[in-house]
């Protein structure tokens, strides 16, 4: 485990980095009591790192990962989700509108949203399982993935019920399915298919770096 001085600057670094963005994008968000609501994540999540760090600290690569997440996920935090105006950026950039480019008639940030949430957070998931004994190898691939699908699982319902909770505007706003009655199972495919991805590119480095597929060597 990479415990010297110049990996726990690193860290200290990504947590310098992640208090900036997100003390910029607290600065009159869209909807502040999403964003509060968003953020609760963000504080679990802070939380159980904090308290673990002790036991496990992550490697580089697994930090970054999770910078990268948590900061797409204040990205939808400070516009909600369906109103992040990737679609003007990209205008701004190119001329042209990304959405009619690929058809789409939504907002799509909360699918890249979903998608990177299996993609970045599959591989920090598996090294926590081997620091905690977990052998590397086939399931150490294998259960990441359900994690992720059972996780994704369970903040869906966790949207239902807020958005049952929750006054009607505020409620639509959190829950952010934009009308589309599968929402809920196309952001758990979706997250799915990121974990799987992530843990196929983790095979492959593995192989690459030991020979037989022993994946030990894929934790930094």
């Amino acid at each position: 485990m990479e415990t010297d001085r110049p990996h726990r600057r690193y860290l200290l670094t990504l947590v310098g980095l992640f208090l900036l963005i997100w003390g910029v994008l607290a600065i009159n968000p869209f909807h502040r009591h999403d964003w509060l609501l968003e953020n609760l994540l963000v504080v679990g999540l802070a939380a159980a790192l904090l308290l673990g760090h002790k036991h496990y600290l992550p490697s580089r690569s697994a930090a970054t990962l999770i910078f990268f997440y948590l900061c797409i996920h204040q990205l939808g935090a400070h516009y909600t989700y369906a109103n992040v105006p990737y679609n003007e950026w990209w205008q701004a950039l190119t001329g042209e509108s990304l959405n009619q480019q690929m058809g789409w008639e939504r907002n799509q940030f909360d699918r890249l949203a979903h998608f990177s949430y299996g993609l970045l957070l599959a591989f920090p998931i598996r090294e926590v399982l081997i620091r905690l004994g977990l052998r590397p190898g086939f399931w150490s691939l294998v259960l990441p993935v359900d994690i992720v699908l059972s996780t994704s699982a369970i903040y869906e319902l966790i949207e239902w019920a807020g958005a049952e909770m929750l006054d009607g505007g505020l409620g639509r706003t959190f829950l952010a399915s934009q009308n589309d009655r599968w929402d809920a199972q196309k952001d758990m495919a979706l997250a799915a298919g990121g974990a799987v991805i992530a843990m196929l590119i983790t095979a492959v480095f593995a192989r690459k770096r030991h020979g037989h597929g022993d994946a030990a060597g894929a934790e930094r």
